[in-house]
């Protein structure tokens, strides 16, 4: 075996993750539908989502810090036990306590995702990043189409301490996977004042990463955009309900597959940085088409092509956004650099959820969708003018690559 999965530490990371991610997404289908029966109010049904964003743009400058001081792997087992506890009050069945766990998981995911993230480069090695962020995005989306189709089943089942189980199990196995040493062990590296730790990090934003934050942003900013004009587009523009709705998001993570999977090959062939930007241009593409396609038809066998399509464009973007990011900065900043740009991200899409919400009415649903695909649109232009500026300074595809595979890029 090959490429990143012939490394053994980093396939239990990856089944370590896709366990734990199957029992999330069982949970989060499963506890929305729960608070709903049991509250009837939409409001609370909405506010389980809202609490879910809060932690990561809060818990930023901790979650860095504390990956680039402790040992990585610890670190990681240690939220993934402490998430299986989190989860025990809720099976008292008392609805004033949903939030509050929500929010305590949440705040663990914080925490994980940013380790987790910045030891790959070292568990595969520099020249295997885009692969393994490939083999990454594949995993998650396996995981989602799983464990959204059991949410549901589990919950008529056996209510929700089943749901339960089912995610403190997922996280006790994780954990058991996590439980051994990696060949490569993270070295602590952000010593001093935490502050003055995560300023450090801060700083380490320069040269080409500077241009990813407005990158980063349009892209956040649109994917917000999506969450609340996609509902609106399936219920208005396609005359679609509840299960209309749930089946064009799930089908996305079909295209997410076939995306994943072809990381690897993509990534032999091209630059993280051209991965990025032609990615985003076709995942633009591809969202004009399906918000402009109503205008020739509305069938829905057509818009279940779209949206298994924009999956693919969308995961390849993913891993060549976390590629650029994490071939860009040294291990001892890495943790620092990722959890800023997580945050970013979060409060980006959480700003494009706003402004979908308040410019829907005067501005029309038809300037907003298309609004929206002009922003990934944007964001891969930039990606792309980036890449043509490398070549012109003669820095061709090769000498990037070479680049990218034994140093990070010089500022």
């Amino acid at each position: 075996m090959t490429g990143p999965l012939g490394v053994p530490a980093f396939r239990r990371l990856l089944v370590a993750a896709f366990v734990s991610e199957v029992g999330d997404w069982v949970l989060l289908v499963a506890l929305p539908v729960y608070v709903y029966q049991r509250t009837g109010s939409v409001g609370s049904t909405a506010t389980t989502f809202v609490v879910a964003l809060l932690p990561s743009l809060a818990l930023s400058p901790v979650a860095g810090v504390l990956a680039d001081r402790w040992d990585r792997r610890r670190l990681m087992l240690g939220v993934t036990l402490a998430q299986a506890v989190a989860l025990l009050p809720l099976l008292t069945g008392d609805l004033v306590l949903v939030d509050v766990v929500v929010a305590v998981q949440a705040a663990l995911a914080a925490l994980f995702e940013p380790a987790r993230s910045a030891l790959v480069p070292e568990v595969v090695g520099r020249e295997h990043v885009a692969a393994a962020n490939g083999l990454v995005g594949l995993d998650a989306n396996l995981a989602r189409l799983i464990g959204a189709s059991l949410g549901g089943l589990v919950l008529a089942w056996g209510g929700l301490p089943a749901v339960l189980w089912v995610d403190v199990v997922s996280f006790v196995l994780a954990a058991a996977l996590l439980v051994r040493r990696f060949p490569v062990e993270s070295v602590p590296s952000a010593g001093g004042h935490p502050w003055r730790a995560w300023l450090d990090g801060l700083r380490a934003i320069r040269g080409p990463l500077r241009g990813m934050v407005a990158v980063v942003g349009l892209m956040a900013a649109g994917q917000g955009m999506f969450v609340v004009l996609f509902v609106v587009f399936v219920t208005e523009r396609l005359g679609g309900g509840e299960a209309e709705v749930g089946l064009l998001r799930g089908v996305q993570a079909m295209g997410g597959l076939a995306g994943g999977a072809a990381v690897g090959w993509l990534a032999r062939r091209f630059s993280a940085w051209s991965l990025l930007g032609w990615s985003l241009v076709a995942f633009a593409g591809v969202a004009a088409t399906g918000w402009n396609g109503v205008h020739v038809t509305t069938a829905f066998g057509f818009y279940l092509a779209v949206f298994v399509v924009c999956g693919a464009p969308g995961v390849v973007a993913g891993a060549g956004m976390m590629s650029v990011l994490q071939l860009h900065t040294s291990d001892t900043v890495r943790g620092r650099v990722l959890a800023t740009f997580l945050s970013l991200y979060d409060g980006f899409q959480a700003l494009g959820m706003v402004l979908a919400g308040l410019l829907a009415t005067p501005l029309g649903l038809t300037v907003l969708l298309n609004t929206q695909a002009a922003l990934y649109l944007a964001a891969g232009l930039l990606v792309l003018l980036r890449v043509g500026l490398a070549g012109s300074n003669g820095l061709d595809g090769n000498r990037i690559s070479a680049i990218r595979e034994n140093r990070v890029y010089d500022p």
